[in-house]
């Protein structure tokens, strides 16, 4: 098994900036500030993407996040804040270990842009019915 950092800051054989944990979860600072306070939430256990993790284990770490959150509002006064989560190459995860990235945000910081270009036009109501109706008989309880 190829080595993973986010494992070895859980277990304490890698330093971190923590800023909050809890039993299941933990807290830290992104070794790439590209926003002051930008932090990472992972999960302790090792679980590389969404499709893996228990929801009740992803309830916690969104949970952490969403304390983290408040805190960044209090300590920086972001105009915004994102919350993202990638998985996979095509997602853009660059660590095999799930985390959820809370990032304050600046008017004009260039971060971040959704679209490669012009927001597509809105889909019909017709084709969003659609793509429901595909994904409806696939979720789970």
């Amino acid at each position: 098994m190829t080595p993973c950092p986010f494992c070895d800051i859980a277990a304490g054989r890698l330093p971190a900036s923590v800023v909050a944990q809890t039993d299941r979860a933990m807290a830290f600072l992104d070794l790439r500030q590209a926003t002051e306070g930008h932090v990472l939430v992972i999960p302790r256990q090792h679980v590389e993407t969404i499709f893996d993790i228990e929801p009740e284990l992803a309830g916690e770490v969104m949970a952490l996040g969403v304390r983290v959150a408040h805190a960044l509002r209090q300590a920086f006064r972001p105009a915004g804040l994102n919350l993202w989560q990638s998985n996979g190459k095509a997602g853009g995860q660059e660590v095999p270990h799930f985390h959820l990235h809370v990032q304050p945000r600046c008017v004009g910081d260039g971060l971040f842009h959704v679209y490669a270009g012009r927001p597509p036009a809105p889909a019909s109501r017709e084709a969003l019915d659609g793509l429901a109706e595909r994904i409806r008989p696939f979720l789970s309880p």
